[in-house]
């Protein structure tokens, strides 16, 4: 008797169903999708007891007839792909043709849909993946999705369920999710008859994100925006201050789905490299627009994930965007005008008065015509290649144009979106601003507990912490690794000899040659042996051996991931913060204006080598409302 044999339709269909149909909140997410790319410019989702009795998803898209809509209970049916070439240039949300058999196949499924020219609609019942009823019915123009008792015919399936709220809070990210990336669409979450969130359209993309992520952080989300040859880069991005312990505020759109990927969110946390400490997080909602065929977003059955073509040029794009307008705020406006944030950081990156970009086959086109009938230059005559921020998303008309709802068309009534223009790498208003700025203008008033700088400014007062901005100071010295260093390197008297594992040891001959670079002189003298020789100026009277030590400890233990460079810059932290003065230090007025000269001079003011603050500032008004004045 044959071990192997063809498995029966109901079976495989439920085995299709296991890999799309993870929990109520992916039967939403599937339904919600197929709407979209049906042009629904309003979408409700109706859920009874977390999803477990009742899903009904309505759209006023643009319906199916009768035949379609049996045909879309098929597998592998779809309307969105016709031939295999199709599947590397992906233009819809949906496209597997799997959603609805494979949410037909473990629940009670009902499709009540009407095209908008037809006098009538199509009403189709199925169970358990079994065709019961087909009829034509009364319905307005769209479609409207009941899904009832999910996994009513897989017990082992829904007993993994779980509680009410739980699948609640999970329908209502992955809703908030699909509504921030489709802003000019109306959602409305209601669960057992109450509404729950409500989404109207919205013109101005930020106005969805404050929606979404909270109005209180509206004042706090700061613009991005960069264009280059392998696509372009919108949204927003928190104040470092503005952190959270997990990703979860963290939201990537690519050609406006909303994925999970560990290329952008590296590239993201490395934008705010030395902003945040370990474990932060920021807030950020980015879009990605990049050519539909440099992208695969068939790598995972629930089209959570995609893989980029070109996954370095990707990340470098993110993350020069997000740093670019993260130095941006590292320069703090001592004016007495209390601002939320800086001008040229309150624009919206999505729009533009001059330029608008697309995508073709043989990629970015620019100078192309705006509007008002002039042609512009290209972003390499303004300022270099990638460096001007240009309009990433949805803002061309082309055959492969990336449109905002990541579908390929530009829909109609539906706004569209380009970035501000930028010169030389700097945004608008950047270079008057700075300007405006410096730590060696505050008025000195002393230090408190021989810790803290206080200042005085035109706007209020200022505290800086007198080892982090030194910190600061030593580290960007030590990155420029300058002559000057060296030849202020001092020669020690007496050399000093570390002992090391093998493995320690093979990590620092790794980094002999860098340390020299800036005075740190150490040579092998033995086995697994090292004699320190000289020391930086900074160093001088520092316990050298626990310092070496602790850099070869932490590299051993972490490893050299993350480029050629991250091993030396880790060492550079540590080097730094030995050298630093330390709190409880008494300082004289000279030294402190030295030190808020040395962060003048930063590229990076505003936080140490380790992403905590150098400065902490309090308004005149905070001041005042404080003392309830």
């Amino acid at each position: 008797m044959s071990k192997i044999r063809i498995l029966p339709e109901i079976v495989s269909n439920k085995i299709a169903a296991g890999e799309v149909v993870e929990r109520p909140a992916s039967v939403i997410k599937e339904l919600v999708e197929n709407a979209l790319d049906a042009e629904s410019t309003r979408i409700v989702i109706e859920v009874e007891g977390g999803g477990r009795r009742t899903i009904r998803v309505s759209d006023n898209g643009g319906g199916m007839d009768r035949d379609d809509a049996l045909l879309a209970l098929e597998r592998y049916a779809t309307s969105k792909i016709a031939s295999d070439t199709d599947l590397f240039s992906i233009r819809t949300l949906g496209f597997r043709g799997e959603a609805l058999p494979s949410i037909a196949a473990v629940s009670r499924l009902t499709i009540v849909t009407r095209e908008k020219q037809a006098d009538a609609g199509t009403e189709i019942r199925v169970s358990g993946g079994k065709i019961e009823h087909v009829a034509e019915t009364g319905a307005p123009p769209g479609t409207m999705v009941t899904v009832e008792n999910l996994f009513f015919n897989t017990p082992a399936r829904r007993k993994f369920m779980k509680s009410v709220a739980t699948e609640m809070g999970h329908i209502a990210d992955s809703i908030a999710g699909i509504a921030l990336g489709h802003p000019e669409v109306y959602f409305r979450l209601v669960h057992d008859g109450r509404a729950l969130k409500s989404w109207p359209a919205a013109v101005d993309r930020l106005d969805r994100v404050a929606a979404v992520l909270g109005a209180g952080l509206r004042g706090y989300l700061y613009p991005v925006a960069r264009q280059a040859d392998c696509g372009a880069v919108s949204g927003w991005v928190s104040d470092p201050k503005q952190f959270r312990s997990t990703s979860r505020g963290v939201f990537v759109f690519v050609n406006g789905r909303h994925v999970r990927d560990r290329v952008v969110q590296h590239a993201l946390l490395a934008g705010y490299r030395q902003r945040l400490v370990k474990g932060q997080y920021p807030v950020a909602t980015l879009f990605i627009g990049i050519p539909h065929d440099q992208v695969d977003v068939n790598v995972h059955p629930t089209k959570n994930e995609v893989r980029f073509a070109q996954q370095h040029l990707i990340h470098g794009l993110v993350q020069a965007a997000v740093s670019e307008t993260l130095e941006c705020l590292n320069r703090p406006q001592w004016g007495r005008t209390e601002e939320p944030r800086p001008a040229f950081l309150r624009k919206d990156p999505c729009i533009a008065e001059n330029r608008e970009i697309s995508y073709g086959a043989e990629g970015p086109r620019r100078g192309a015509e705006t509007a008002n009938g002039r042609a512009h230059e290209p972003p390499g005559q303004e300022g270099g290649e990638g460096r001007a921020a240009q309009a990433p998303y949805g803002a061309g008309r082309g055959r492969d144009d990336f449109a905002q709802n990541g579908t390929g068309r530009t829909l109609p009534g539906r706004p569209r979106q380009t970035a501000p223009q930028a010169v030389d790498g700097r945004l608008p208003e950047q270079a008057a601003l700075w300007e405006k700025t410096g730590f060696g203008g505050l008025r000195l008033i002393g230090q408190l507990h021989n810790s803290y700088v206080l200042c005085e400014s035109e706007g209020g007062l200022v505290l800086v912490d007198q080892h982090a901005a030194h910190e600061r100071i030593l580290y960007e010295r030590l990155r420029r690794r300058s002559e000057r260093l060296k030849t202020e390197a001092q020669r020690l008297l007496v050399p000093e000899t570390i002992e090391l594992s093998f493995h320690e040891a093979v990590v620092l001959e790794r980094l002999m040659a860098e340390f020299d670079a800036f005075g740190l002189e150490i040579e092998p003298f033995g086995t697994n042996t090292f004699v320190v020789r000289s020391v930086p100026a900074m160093l001088a009277g520092r316990d050298i051996a626990t310092l070496v030590r602790e850099i070869v400890e932490t590299l051993a233990a972490e490893g050299f991931g993350d480029g050629p460079e991250a091993p030396l810059d880790a060492s550079l932290k540590l080097i730094a913060c030995h050298g630093a003065i330390r709190a409880h230090q008494a300082l004289s007025d000279r030294q402190i204006r030295e030190l808020l000269s040395g962060l003048d001079a930063c590229e990076n003011p505003s936080n140490c080598p380790h992403g905590r603050p150098t400065w902490l500032r309090w308004s005149i008004r905070e001041l005042e409302k404080s003392f309830k004045r």
